[in-house]
């Protein structure tokens, strides 16, 4: 006997039963409208790109080891997307002539990292990329940051249920040249900072003893050993400050945010859970004025933020803001006494939906006695037969599941009783 098939998905990943899906949708339903109130446009692309897109400059540990990436049957090099800014860059550069910049755009869809499943990680999950195109820092970092904040808080959040933890990456940039690294050191540092919370001192201390006697946070600490290091801190704390003045009170300056792309080019943050259930940061995001021109052309600034569904439904459960999902479910279930009642039914039921009813219709020849449990089962409210006595009078018994209670009206006003019960 041939060996069964599991029926387990594949690691890392999730099957969405109706409810599961109904879920998901509705954290993205609210981050949609929030969007849309402040002039953001959704935009989409396939899943499937040339590898080398992220090869150009997306983070070493994702290409190297988290990318599901395979040769194709035409000899070449796909990656299924682990993040969606390269892309983003990839239509722009594309198209740079015909847009009308600034562009607000948003992209909600799955992405696919290789990566040991745990809390907060998984193989796909589904995210939200928030991108503004074509302002330089200042004004455009700031309204990111303030609608990440507002994402949240739309969401149902309090401001003191989690904290913005803004850096630079100009800032480390200085910082790693006052401690004397070259350029290449210095980008490993800071793959080795993005790194550090996962690490014990010992082991951080370690490695950054192989790439410089002094470490580069020390020249942050310590501003005024440095005088552009104490220019760029300046700049970042001026900026929290407008923040602040502008309703963020939460946010704060953190000199160990890095984020772990290599595009980035200026002011980066994480946005972290106060409670200490969830560790790990909720979402980040930053600036990168060059991604664009790695498709030719001038560079074209950018900043924005991806917030991913996992970590975003952990923090909403932990503080009980998950909203409420949206009855997608049919409203009534039109029983038939007979099979051969099923057409008359169904017509009826055609009529019912032309007026914006969601209807299930029976199908099979079971009893009415048989169908009220599987509406039962279904979680369907509603249950009426629909035969050649219905027909010919005009008129339907209601029954609501629930309460057992029955209620005769005419067929015409089927509609209004269900719209009103919606």
């Amino acid at each position: 006997m041939a060996e069964r098939l599991s029926t387990d998905p594949y690691k890392g990943v999730r099957d969405f039963y109706p409810d599961g899906w109904a879920r998901l949708q509705a954290m993205f339903a609210r981050i949609r409208g929030t969007l849309a109130l402040w002039g953001y446009e959704e935009y989409n692309a396939s899943p499937l790109e040339r590898a080398e897109l992220y090869e150009a400059k997306t983070s070493e540990e994702i290409v190297n080891e988290q990318t599901y990436t395979f040769m194709d049957r035409g000899d070449r090099k796909v990656t299924l997307r682990p993040e969606m800014t390269p892309t983003l860059a990839r239509m722009v550069a594309g198209k740079r002539r015909e847009l009308a910049f600034p562009l607000r755009w948003f992209s909600i869809g799955n992405r696919f990292r290789y990566e040991r499943p745990q809390k907060g990680r998984l193989r796909e999950f589904y995210q939200a990329d928030v991108d503004l195109v074509g302002l330089p820092e200042g004004e455009a970092d700031a309204e990111i940051v303030r609608l990440a904040a507002a994402v949240l808080a739309d969401l149902g959040a309090r401001e003191s249920d989690f904290v913005i933890r803004i850096n630079s990456r100009p800032l480390l940039d200085a910082a790693c040249a006052a401690a004397g690294l070259s350029a290449d050191a210095g980008r490993r540092y800071l793959r080795l900072l993005d790194k550090k919370a996962k690490m014990t001192p010992e082991a951080f201390d370690a490695e950054r003893a192989s790439l410089s006697a002094r470490d580069p946070l020390a020249f942050v600490d310590d501003a005024g050993a440095a005088p552009a290091v104490a220019a760029e801190k300046k700049k970042l704390l001026d900026f929290i400050a407008t923040l602040e003045a502008r309703g963020a009170e939460n946010a704060v300056f953190d000199a160990t945010i890095t984020r772990g792309f290599d595009y980035y080019t200026g002011m980066v943050f994480e946005v972290y859970d106060r409670n200490p259930a969830n560790p790990r940061a909720l979402f980040g995001g930053g600036r990168y004025d060059r991604l664009v021109a790695l498709f030719g052309g001038d560079p074209i600034p950018a900043v924005g933020f991806a917030l991913g569904d996992v970590t975003l439904a952990d923090f909403l459960e932990t503080h009980d803001r998950m909203p409420g999902i949206a009855d997608g479910r049919p409203q009534l279930y039109l029983g038939t006494p007979r099979e051969g009642d099923i057409p008359a039914a169904q017509a009826f039921a055609d009529t019912l939906r032309g007026e914006g009813c969601r209807v299930f219709v029976n199908l099979t020849d079971r009893s009415l006695g048989d169908q009220v449990r599987d509406a039962l089962k279904r979680g369907i409210p509603l249950f009426a037969a629909y035969g050649p006595e219905e027909a010919a009078s005009g008129t339907v018994r209601m029954k609501t599941l629930a309460t057992g209670e029955e209620a005769a009206l005419p067929a015409s006003e089927l509609p209004v009783r269900l719209k009103a019960g919606s």
